[in-house]
Formats: structure tokens, sequence, C-alpha cells
């Protein structure tokens, strides 16, 4: 895809991805593409991102089957930095919230201030 050429990339051939719930604008979480994901998530219509800690490519909702259908994609203007909404499926958050942004800073302690749509040690048990 050309306008691939486009995405600035940093140094690990890696770019940020915003992604946010295309009715609500809540911010769901933060991945890194690569240019294979990017190409899935646009090939595809759901989001793909490289994982940094297993170093491998990988779906959203993959092992969950809390999967992000791509609704949006945009570009900031430097070009190295994306924004995808997305209709989320079920949550975002592996720790079982809707949103990776599911605490907030209160003085000098971090508040939880979402609950839990569901229960991360049953899905994501091993089998």
């Amino acid at each position: 895809m050309e306008i691939l050429d486009e995405i600035k990339f940093d140094r690990q051939g890696l770019v940020p991805a915003i992604i946010q719930d295309h009715i609500s604008q809540q911010v769901l979480m933060l991945g890194y593409m690569d240019r294979e994901a990017l190409e899935k998530t646009i090939t595809t219509g759901q989001t793909h991102f490289f994982s940094r800690s297993r170093g491998r490519l990988w779906k959203k909702g993959e092992s969950s089957g809390h999967i992000q259908e791509v609704k949006e994609i945009y570009f900031d203007c430097d070009q190295d930095t994306l924004l995808i909404k997305v209709d989320q499926k079920v949550a975002a958050c592996h720790q079982g919230y809707r949103s990776c942004f599911y605490r907030k800073l209160e003085r000098d302690s971090l508040k939880v201030c979402q609950e839990k749509v569901f229960d991360e040690k049953k899905v994501y048990e091993k089998k």
C-alpha cells in the first residue's frame, strides 16, 4: 500500500496507535503497529498490533474474543501517530476494564474509576 509510505515509523519500525471508541470517544488503549500490522488492520477491518514484549504480530482479541472493528483511521499532522476509531467488543483492557485507562491520579495515589466488565482470570485462564 503506497499510502503507508507516508507513515513515519520509528527506528524499530513501529508507529503508536491510539485506539478510541467511535461512539463514546473514550480512549481505550495505546498499541504499536509495524507496517504488517497496519496493513492487516486496513485489509481485515480489525486491529492488529506488534507486541513489543512478545516480539510478534497479534490480532486484538485473538485469545479473549474482544475484537476491535475499525471504523476510521486518522494520521496525525507529523504522520508519526495513528488514531483509530473502533467498535470495541466487550473490553480493550486485559485486566477486565473497558479501557486500559481505568485509573486516575488523585493527589498522590491512583483511583480506579471504572467497573470491571469481565473476569480476566476466566477469560485468560490456561487451558
